[in-house]
């Protein structure tokens, strides 16, 4: 008896197994955004004209601005992060996704904790604690979805055909692990069974810090040391140097967070410190793999709008590092401690270096996973150069304006009053810049969504063809036929 060989499944094949889940998160994923930046636009209004929405007690700055942050965050950022790492590991495992019910319940799981979060923080129901503000009617749904998507993104790595791994894997999977546990320790520890005393600050800082640095970090370098050799035309250089940088990172970014100063033993901020510095070694790493793999390359792809969101997104990583090393020193961040430098050093990284990786990946894989192309592929350029104006619009400012903020208020001279009204030039160019980003972000929105519904469409075409024009019914023969066949 001839045994047929099993064939791998085509690349078409993996990419359309993960078609409904990639649209149902990435879908919620631009609705967020879209939410989260006028949310921030607000709260950036609020402060050069704070009688804007005075009236309104679910507008206030002390909402507005934690909501921003989380549905920033747990609306754009995760689900992102989760449907670029499912689409890689499904094509890196050469395995197409099953069960793909389980993960499209997931996203709207996920989607309905982040509303239930949100609608909880602008009625003033707030845990208090930076980045995790949710109380529970929010977190529960958002840490069981997870569960589900990576348990999912588990069972591709599981099942995968190449036994070796290529750099890529290493970090998803490392981001596959670390959000549950975070999130259930300082979820656990700051809000169900809340420590006492400066233990809470020291868990609040060591999640902030794992969260927005750690986790982003290895998801955006995943996607970033698949894509860019594809857009090169030439392998990863030096597997080696990758592994070097992703042990170093992990083992260097994990004790970051802890400010100079801060009310605790003085060991804990000095480990932080010297962790935070050490960090110039994976960037250096990342830096040289990232620069051999596409010297050469960059002019030929300035055209192409994917590579130029990864582009961007690297230089916002390397430079959002060095602005950590600096709050971290102990002779800078006296200077800069307490002022808008820290928010620009972390707008910076979550959209300068996560989102527009995002945005590069999302613009690549989505057509492909769908079938379909962008129904406004000129609009994703127009993206792009929004946003990258805005980021710097808003980063440059904060940035440079916490500097002379921090020189203001080292000053016993100047009155704490004229530190603060001299800050104003600096915000209302923010507030522009933040602007910018929300009309890119629309753009974004808009191809997402057409693109989701000339997907409806096309299926809707399919299924009127089908009831019109039914396929004839396999005569006994044929059936029989084709069953000898199969058993032989």
């Amino acid at each position: 008896m001839n045994v047929k060989e099993i064939k791998n499944p085509s690349v078409t094949e993996i990419d359309r197994s993960c078609c409904v889940p990639l649209l149902a998160l990435f879908g919620g994923a631009a609705l967020w955004l879209v939410g989260g930046s006028v949310l921030g636009l607000l709260a950036s209004i609020k402060f050069h004209a704070p009688d804007f929405l005075a009236n309104c007690a679910w507008l206030t700055y002390g909402r507005l601005q934690p909501t921003a942050d989380d549905v920033l965050l747990y609306g754009f950022c995760l689900p992102a992060g989760l449907g670029v790492t499912l689409w890689l590991l499904a094509r890196l495992s050469q395995t197409p996704l099953r069960g793909v019910i389980i993960p499209v319940f997931a996203a709207n799981l996920w989607h309905l904790g982040v509303f239930v979060g949100l609608v909880a923080i602008l009625i003033g129901d707030n845990t208090g604690f930076a980045w995790l503000e949710f109380p529970r009617g929010g977190s529960v749904p958002i840490f069981f979805a997870y569960l589900l998507l990576a348990l999912w993104a588990m069972m591709i790595f599981a099942g995968r055909r190449e036994r070796v791994l290529y750099p890529s894997q290493w970090f998803l999977v490392a981001a596959l692990f670390w959000f549950p546990w975070i999130y259930s320790t300082a979820n656990l520890f700051l809000v169900a069974w809340p420590v006492r005393g400066v233990v809470q600050a020291v868990i609040g800082w060591w999640f902030a810090n794992n969260l927005l640095v750690v986790w982003t970090g290895l998801i955006g370098l995943g996607a970033v040391f698949y894509f860019l050799p594809k857009f090169a035309g030439r392998p990863l250089q030096s597997h080696y140097l990758a592994l070097f940088a992703f042990w170093t990172f992990i083992l260097f970014a994990t004790w970051c967070g802890i400010p100079p100063g801060a009310p605790v033993p003085a060991w804990m901020p000095t480990l932080s410190a010297t962790a935070t510095v050490l960090l110039i070694v994976p960037l250096l790493a990342v830096l040289l793999v990232i620069w051999q793999t596409v010297r050469g390359s960059i002019l030929s792809n300035w055209n192409n709008t994917p590579f130029c969101f990864f582009d961007a997104g690297v230089d916002s990583f390397l430079l959002s590092g060095l602005m950590l090393m600096a709050m971290a020193c102990p002779r800078i961040s006296p200077l800069i401690q307490f002022t808008w430098f820290g928010p620009a050093e972390t707008q910076l990284r979550l959209y300068g270096f996560f989102a527009m990786t995002m945005f590069a990946a999302v613009y690549y894989l989505l057509p492909r996973a769908v079938g379909i192309e962008f129904p406004f592929p000129k609009l994703a350029r127009v993206h792009y150069w929004l946003s990258l104006l805005g980021i710097g619009l808003l980063v440059v400012p904060l940035a440079v304006g916490g500097v002379l903020q921090g020189s203001g208020l080292q000053n016993p001279n100047v009155a704490f009053a004229d530190t603060t009204k001299a800050m104003l030039p600096f915000l209302r160019v923010s507030t522009t810049g933040l602007l910018l980003m929300l009309l890119g972000n629309l753009l974004f929105f808009v191809n997402v969504m057409g693109l989701t519904l000339r997907w409806k469409l096309a299926l809707l075409k399919k299924f009127i063809a089908f009831v019109k024009s039914p396929p004839e019914p396999e005569s006994a023969y044929a059936s029989l036929r084709r069953d000898k066949e199969v058993r032989a």
